[in-house]
């Protein structure tokens, strides 16, 4: 018999029961950590994926119970852009939105003392087209033209609105009347705004 062997079967029986405890828990830690464990941790991520797939599920669920509602949000938002972008004019229009600015404020009775387009300003998918414009007239007249502008069916805003230098003009008081209207157009194409992009940086 193996010396060893034998020397550990002439070991008290306390010794040899320890022995047999440490060696049992050594081969219990070693299957823990070497098969239980990576498999519990498996288990924990695969039920983690799970619960996550099932979530993903019941949101695409929602969704698709509810796809008719939101086709026909997005159908009336649609229609509402579509409503918003004919405000904007194109380019080719802005002449002649410019000039029944003008006109406009001939029709009131108030007299042009200046008007100047300003250098539009390219803002995503619209343009600001600013014009500055002194006029003369009654405040009566001043106050229905902006009435008039307001009413245009393009849009148009009145910005840096002021009034003075008030004169008796033949028993009527007149004032200047300094202020910019500020008119918007779709910006037609990527390239254009490439072209404006390019034009500041030189």
């Amino acid at each position: 018999m193996n010396s060893r062997v034998e020397k550990v079967l002439n070991l008290p029986a306390y010794q040899r029961v320890l022995m047999l405890l440490v060696i049992m828990a050594l081969l219990g830690a070693g299957f823990y950590f070497l098969f239980y464990q990576p498999q519990l941790e498996q288990h924990a991520s695969l039920i983690k994926q799970r619960d996550a797939a099932q979530v993903k599920l019941k949101k695409n669920q929602k969704i698709a119970n509810n796809l008719a509602v939101y086709r026909a949000e997005y159908e009336k938002m649609q229609v509402k852009l579509d409503e918003a972008l004919g405000e904007l004019p194109l380019k080719k229009e802005i002449p002649s939105l410019l000039t029944s600015i003008g006109d406009l404020a001939k029709e009131k009775g108030l007299e042009i003392l200046r008007f100047k387009p300003a250098k539009e300003i390219i803002k995503g998918f619209y343009a600001e087209v600013p014009v500055t414009l002194k006029l003369s007239g009654s405040y009566h007249q001043a106050a229905s033209f902006f009435d008039a502008v307001s009413k245009m069916e393009r849009i148009v805003n009145i910005k840096g609105l002021t009034l003075g230098g008030t004169k008796e003009v033949k028993g009527k008081t007149t004032l200047r009347v300094d202020c910019s209207a500020v008119t918007f157009r779709f910006v037609e194409n990527s390239t254009e705004k490439k072209g404006k992009a390019g034009g500041k940086g030189k």
